[in-house]
């Protein structure tokens, strides 16, 4: 990945400018511009070097090697559409172009478009199967999509050719560990680590496997030497903190999660850590400030404000400890650790009312929870007796509401906001919604069969009050025990369950009412909703955190978005089964469009939102989430044209967005 590729991109420049022929006077212009944008890039001033390309694709359509040279310098602008297009125009131009084929591979590898990239693979070695460099980077994109056994194969052919690489070894080494074959992994990261004896990254791979074994001694001599080889490299501090708390040597984890903080001012992560650690040595007001902090970072995450309670709890502010706790149980209701703490302290605030109805609420939670462990569905869905004080591995990131982010690479500084899922909710005729969208006779004709004046599908939050909706469910929970069985009934109490948060139940009994109309596609819609906010809680509670990938770009520049680590498959399927038996429901698309993007995977997100604006060209959300996955992927220009489309559509969002892009562009 990283000094081979660096020699590889200069080597192919110098190449680059000794294929040129034509005329005498032609020859020397064009060498001179290739010299220019090939001296800028090496520079890294890619700018530039597009701006001489251009020229030189002015005076010559067909250079193909001037469209490669600036699919190059784009990518590296992490103008990773507009690469893609270039390196497509010098296959065009020569279709035996192996390296526009290796990187137009690596480039549809990052925007998570596997297949085609993988594709493009196959093309580049059935044409030089007798290249290292394609197996390495097609071995990455299969280790980032999770073939490992596959990519072991592809670095076995590379090392085979190139055996002095260390980030190879490493990247095998992965795909073992990935495999759960420790022994292996073990022998290459040591291999990496024989190769390159400066590079901390094979020291940090090996010490972060020392650490899960809990060989502490020998993690720690891997981080320390990890920190001489690179003292600007956070992750060897922040895993050496690890080892430090494991060893009960709080102050000098302290110490370190300190200098990861100097490095990285923004890194919620290790205020987290850093707010648990202080609290055990009884450091509770500078726990207090951290869990703030991480707060402001990651204001969906149920455990800051659970852990936070117990600090204001120990500083004896009662009244803000039982705030956070509610917090906590209004994000998720099933926590039954909150209501019990919750419990305690309303005794010690003279409510025993109050304790008594938390601490039977709490051990009904407890019981559901425990008759689910058998069911592979559930057993997920956070043992929530547990203790949440354990430090966490910086292969994590604190989870967020994934409806609205979508967090980038660089620790999440870059956000994407998307409108949410549309699902059949419960809202007041008279104050609902905003944008007026197409009337589907289909929809209207399934409402008008369940009956309920406040029926709607919408994408936005309802507007009935939480006294109301927990009526509405014991209206339909007496209706149902008094034998009204119906696919109907099921339906609402399905909705009310859901809008009360109660997950699991709701999707419990929208599949009994899909037992009793397994046709209907409106059913399958609501359940894929529910399933996928079911995830975005389950994500905050049971340290759903987003793996750290690698660096897979044969130039060095590569930043790989990270995955969730929760899947939306079955949220998914519900999904395809809507699609294939309404095929006219754009919202379906929609929504589908809205978890691929949740995923990862972009280019599929994108396709869907555009078969959504097909099917109904008014679609003012469909717009609105498409602008901001071009925009999200740096086609810039065409994602604010989709979010003017939107703003003209009633997404007043839109505007505030586009002020912003504007802004960021002068």
């Amino acid at each position: 990945m990283g000094q081979l590729m660096r020699q590889t991109f200069i080597g192919l420049l110098f190449l680059i400018t000794l294929l040129c022929g034509k005329k005498a006077h032609a020859q020397y212009n064009r060498d001179y511009f290739f010299w220019v944008g090939r001296t800028c890039m090496m520079n890294n001033d890619y700018q530039e070097a597009i701006r001489t390309l251009n020229t030189l694709l002015r005076f010559d359509e067909d250079a193909f090697e001037g469209y490669f040279l600036r699919g190059i310098a784009k990518y590296n602008l992490d103008d990773l559409i507009g690469a893609e297009a270039d390196f497509s125009t010098a296959i065009r131009y020569n279709p035996v172009y192996t390296q526009a084929y290796t990187y137009r591979a690596i480039t549809r590898s990052r925007l998570g478009n596997y297949d085609d990239a993988l594709q493009d693979f196959r093309e580049a070695i059935d044409l030089r199967p007798d290249l290292p460099g394609a197996y390495y980077s097609r071995g990455v994109t299969r280790l980032l999509n999770q073939q490992f056994k596959e990519a072991i194969e592809d670095f076995n052919k590379f090392l085979l050719q190139e055996n002095k690489v260390a980030d190879a070894w490493i990247c095998r080494g992965l795909s073992y560990l990935n495999l759960k074959d420790t022994t292996r992994a073990y022998t290459d990261f040591n291999r990496a680590i024989k190769t390159n004896r400066e590079d901390p990254n094979g020291y940090n791979r090996r010490g972060a496997l020392y650490l899960e074994q809990k060989r502490y001694p020998e993690a720690e001599w891997d981080f320390n030497k990890a920190i001489s080889c690179d003292s600007t490299y956070v992750l060897s501090y922040f895993n050496r903190a690890l080892v430090y708390s494991s060893t009960h040597r709080p102050m000098k984890a302290l110490e370190d999660f300190d200098h990861v903080i100097r490095l990285d001012s923004t890194n919620s992560l290790t205020y987290f850590n850093r707010a648990i650690l202080r609290a055990q040595i009884g450091d509770y007001n500078r726990a207090l400030d951290d869990y703030n902090k991480v707060a402001l970072y990651s204001p969906n995450n149920v455990l800051v404000y659970y852990n936070r309670a117990g600090i204001h709890a120990q500083l004896g502010a009662l009244e803000e400890a039982v705030k956070d706790y509610s917090h906590a149980i209004r994000l998720y209701p099933d926590f039954a650790n909150a209501y019990l703490f919750r419990s305690q302290l309303r005794m010690m605030l003279n409510d025993p009312k109050g304790a008594k109805k938390d601490r039977e609420t709490a051990n009904r939670k407890i019981a559901q929870y425990r008759s689910r462990l058998s069911d592979s569905t559930y057993s997920i869905y956070a043992d929530t007796t547990q203790h949440f004080d354990r430090l966490l591995s910086f292969d994590s990131k604190l989870a967020g509401g994934s409806f609205e982010r979508i967090t980038g690479h660089n620790g999440g500084r870059e956000e994407m906001r998307l409108l949410p899922l549309f699902k059949f909710t419960l809202q007041r005729p008279d104050t609902a919604l905003v944008v007026e969208h197409y009337r589907l006779q289909r929809v209207e004709d399934f409402k008008q069969k369940i009956g309920n004046r406040l029926l709607t599908l919408s994408c936005r939050d309802t507007n009935l009050e939480a006294d109301s909706l927990v009526m509405l469910d014991r209206e339909y929970t007496a209706k149902i025990k008094q034998g009204n069985t119906s696919w109907e009934m099921l339906f609402q109490r399905g909705i009310s369950q859901s809008l009360i948060k109660q997950y699991t139940n709701s999707v419990n009994t929208l599949t009994q009412a899909i037992e009793l109309n397994p046709g209907n596609p409106f059913l399958y819609l609501n359940r894929s909703t529910i399933r996928a906010e079911m995830i975005d809680f389950i994500s905050s509670i049971d340290n759903s955190y987003q793996r750290i990938t690698i660096d897979s770009d044969p130039a060095a520049r590569l930043n790989n978005s990270s995955k969730r680590t929760y899947s939306y498959d079955e949220a998914v399927a519900d999904l395809n089964k809507a699609v294939k038996l309404y095929p006219g429901m754009a919202h379906a698309y929609y929504n589908r469009a809205n978890l691929h993007a949740l995923s990862g995977c972009l280019p599929e997100a994108f396709e869907d939102y555009t078969k959504a604006i097909e099917l109904n060209p008014q679609f003012a959300e469909a717009y609105y989430n498409r602008g901001m996955i071009q925009i999200f992927m740096k086609d810039t220009r065409k994602g604010c044209l989709d979010l003017s489309k939107a703003g003209e559509l009633g997404i007043e969002e839109a505007y505030k967005l586009l002020k912003e892009h504007m802004k960021n562009e002068e």
